[in-house]
């Protein structure tokens, strides 16, 4: 099928396809599924502006349908969700004038392939680590009689996130939805500029930033991270998308042929997570931002679609 817009000729089975498989990614780890839609649209021979504009648009309906349903599981912090969009916004326009740049300089293809690849490998590496370590500690507990291991959202990084909470940085806010007596607001401003920078540079709702920075560096139970995340990359993939809209790099028609099968997967997916605990969620998430980095290297070395 040709798309004019962006003077492509993709399958639209291959375009609905892959936004069912982002749609239960997104339902179930509360991820826009940049890392794999980004890569997917730039094998078939999308240039990085267009995939990443364009992925933010289907994002949108996407996230919708997956934070109606967590909200209706009680995973979503609406007050978190709602500071963090202020910092997003301007993270998302600091990455779309970082891709313009890049467009005018005529390497925007090279420089996001070579970030995007460093950033899903760092963060996949990161979460193992972590996901692993918390798992042996639980099963090693069990082993020495230690009693039942807790079911809630134990972490082996909770000691350096609770050092963050710590930080004394007025005006200190208070999230009791998510079980967080005192944190400071520049902190949660922080983790969403960056979310929203890597969201406007890299597409998507930047999840795969955003969703572990909320556990690790917040404090948030993965569940409650999820389904806030989902909430907040409405507005931040929105606010990206009409950026990225008026600078030329949206295909709406591929967007909304993906949202076809997005809007059925993020169902799915957001039902699902009810059923795994923090720590398995978590690792489940790691293998998904190396399919992404495998597919941009793939494209990279080769300069072949798939």
């Amino acid at each position: 099928m040709f798309f004019p817009i962006s003077n492509s000729h993709i399958s639209p089975i291959y375009l609905a396809v892959i936004g069912f498989l982002i749609g239960v990614l997104g339902g179930f780890f509360g991820v826009g599924g940049s890392f794999i839609a980004g890569p997917a649209l730039r094998a078939v021979g999308l240039d990085w502006n267009f995939a990443v504009g364009t992925d933010l648009a289907h994002i949108v309906g996407k996230s919708v349908v997956a934070a109606k349903r967590h909200r209706a599981l009680g995973n979503v912090d609406l007050k978190l969700g709602l500071i963090m969009a202020i910092g997003t916004m301007g993270g998302a326009e600091v990455g779309a004038q970082l891709i313009q740049m890049l467009k005018r300089a005529g390497n925007v293809n090279s420089v996001v392939s070579v970030v995007s690849i460093a950033i899903y490998v760092s963060i996949s590496s990161f979460m193992i680590w972590e996901a692993w370590r918390t798992l042996q500690y639980q099963k090693k507990r069990r082993g020495k009689g230690g009693g039942v291991v807790p079911k809630g959202d134990e972490s082996s990084f909770s000691h350096r996130t609770r050092a963050i909470q710590g930080l004394k940085l007025w005006p200190m806010i208070s999230l009791p939805a998510s079980g967080v007596k005192g944190i400071s607001l520049w902190v949660i401003i922080a983790v969403s500029f960056i979310g929203g920078l890597f969201s406007g540079f890299l597409g998507g709702g930047a999840g795969y930033i955003r969703m572990p920075m909320l556990v690790y560096v917040l404090g948030i139970p993965t569940h409650l991270a999820v389904g806030t995340d989902l909430f907040e990359i409405i507005i931040s993939a929105s606010y990206g998308t009409f950026s990225h809209a008026i600078k030329g790099n949206v295909d709406i028609l591929i967007a909304l042929v993906m949202h076809t099968g997005a809007a059925i997967g993020a169902q799915i997916g957001a039902i699902s997570t009810q059923y795994f605990t923090g720590p398995k969620i978590r690792l489940a998430f790691v293998p998904l931002p190396l399919i992404g980095a495998a597919i941009v290297i793939y494209t990279l070395m080769t300069g072949h679609k798939l």
